[in-house]
């Protein structure tokens, strides 16, 4: 039985990681935290039927019984659940987006921690990340790189955590080429230069997630698209990264490490 605390516990990924961890056997709910004075702090969760544990504000309360943290809150809020889960010596599995690099290597050099950390804990959308490096390898330059994402009209950051994974995935697969990224285009800028990849942000109405990598040749076009209709999907990733963690030693791991790709 793996033990978790779930965090923003009261939000929609943290609604939809509590009703999928009631459903799994092998799971126990051991702390359902939120944010210092949130209005639901000390009130019992409506999917848990009034079971305990209660939601809580206090961080050291709330994952004081948990093997594994699952993360989806915000950046300050997970370098901050981060810190007090590895001085605990508690795995924390953590699907915020919007990293920056000096977030990262503190994540990275943080001695005995045990974390899975993705943008996108979907088993689908990774997968699509191992494809991208894949195809990537085996077009080369003949082809023109372009990434869309669409999300919500509340989504904070852009482009999507996963969109720049995308993009990391690109590049990776022509790993000599000297890229040039571009984030949007507006005006007269020319003609497309053979070495740009362009990311653009669409945001709009309740979209949970779409993605698609475009690999534009001369003649044809190469098609990889992602799209969520449910949060289920990124809640079942990382319940499924949790279990898998939960016996690791110390590392800093991805969703790839998790499916094995």
């Amino acid at each position: 039985m793996i033990r978790i605390a779930i965090t923003g516990a009261s939000g929609k990924m943290g609604r939809a990681i509590t009703n999928l961890a009631l459903q799994d056997t092998d799971i126990e709910i051991v702390g359902l935290i939120e944010a210092k004075g949130h209005p639901m702090a000390g009130r019992a969760h409506d999917l848990m039927g009034g079971k305990p544990p209660l939601i809580t504000d206090d961080i050291d309360r709330g994952i004081q019984d948990a093997d594994v943290i699952v993360d989806f809150t915000e950046v300050r809020a997970s370098l901050e659940f981060f810190r007090a889960a590895n001085e605990k010596g508690i795995a924390d599995v953590i699907g915020t987006t919007g990293f920056k690099d000096d977030d990262m290597r503190f994540l990275r050099e943080a001695r005995g921690a045990r974390v899975v950390i993705s943008p996108n804990m979907s088993i689908g959308m990774n997968i699509l990340f191992d494809l991208a490096q894949r195809v990537s390898s085996l077009v080369g330059d003949a082809y023109d790189a372009e990434i869309v994402e669409l999300h919500h009209r509340w989504k904070k950051d852009a482009p999507s955590g996963s969109a720049l994974k995308i993009k990391d995935a690109v590049l990776a697969g022509q790993s000599g080429r000297e890229w040039i990224e571009v984030f949007g285009r507006e005006g007269m800028i020319g003609e497309r230069k053979k070495d740009e990849i362009g990311i653009m942000s669409i945001r709009g109405g309740d979209i949970v997630g779409e993605h698609t990598l475009y690999f534009a040749g001369v003649g044809e076009r190469l098609e990889l698209t992602h799209k969520a209709w449910s949060r289920d999907n990124f809640a079942r990733g990382a319940l499924l990264a949790a279990k898998w963690l939960a016996g690791k030693s110390p590392g800093i791991y991805s969703m790839k490490d998790v499916l094995g790709l």
